[in-house]
């Protein structure tokens, strides 16, 4: 195969993993027709936007042109644990959550009086409950931002009654992301618990409280929403106001 025609091969698996191409194309911020000529073997990028899908991806150059027939390098005596240890990971017991849209808070450091808010997208498919968590896609004047935009994509276990969210940003910081919650133990259906986040120090753990959407809105209306809020805000979920300053998130 000729390089194009790796490229297009590898760019191809590699996209296989988001959302869409056109959302990898927006991250990104290459245009969509230049990067379908990738895609169809037509044109290699330059070396500054190959540097720039590299990063995006998480892999170094030679991969990215590499025969994708012909199998990665292994260093000697180190065993291949990816396919082991992932399903270590989502061996059952299942995670007790139903798909759906859940708004997600997450506390600030130094900032009571403010909270993220994120949406996370819960998929099952059978035993496997896959996620993906987009938060300060939207922001509003005035208010503060992410340190980092985040659109987590991850799997969710279920250990001890703890349910973990362990994801890893798509954008290029690629900062892995993990939350740990269960059932509050409250008669409304919400998740409570703690989550690594990265904050402007670097990172940190916080507070984190998750409750489905009922109320049906549009998945493109729920990442408009994902920014950061005032506790005081009307508009705001009154359940994780109280719970927030109760101290339960």
């Amino acid at each position: 195969m000729s390089i194009r025609e790796n490229l297009a091969a590898n760019l191809r698996r590699l996209c296989k993993d988001h959302a869409s191409v056109s959302a990898v194309c927006r991250e990104l911020g290459i245009n969509r027709t230049q990067f379908e000529r990738y895609l169809q073997g037509q044109t290699v990028p330059n070396k500054a936007t190959a540097a720039l899908i590299c990063d995006y991806f998480r892999i170094n150059e030679p991969e990215l042109y590499r025969d994708p027939g012909v199998a990665e390098p292994r260093v000697r005596g180190l065993p291949q644990v990816s396919e082991g240890l992932f399903n270590q990971m989502i061996r059952p017991p299942s995670p007790s959550i139903a798909g759906g849209t859940y708004f997600t808070y997450f506390s600030i450091p130094a900032r009571p009086d403010h909270l993220m808010r994120s949406v996370t997208f819960v998929r099952r498919q059978a035993e496997l409950v896959t996620f993906r968590s987009v938060t300060g896609w939207s922001e509003r004047q005035g208010s503060t931002s992410a340190r980092a935009r985040g659109n987590h994509y991850g799997v969710a276990i279920s250990r001890l009654n703890w349910i973990y969210f362990s994801g890893i940003n798509r954008r290029q910081t690629g900062e892995p992301s993990l939350i740990s919650v269960q059932w509050a133990p409250i008669f409304e259906p919400v998740l409570i618990g703690k989550a690594m986040l990265l904050t402007e120090a670097g990172p940190a753990f916080v507070s984190v409280i998750m409750r489905r959407d009922t109320a049906n809105i549009r998945s493109r209306d729920a990442i408009r929403m994902a920014h950061v809020i005032r506790l005081d805000d009307p508009g705001v979920d009154q359940l994780v106001v109280s719970l927030t300053q109760d101290g339960m998130g």
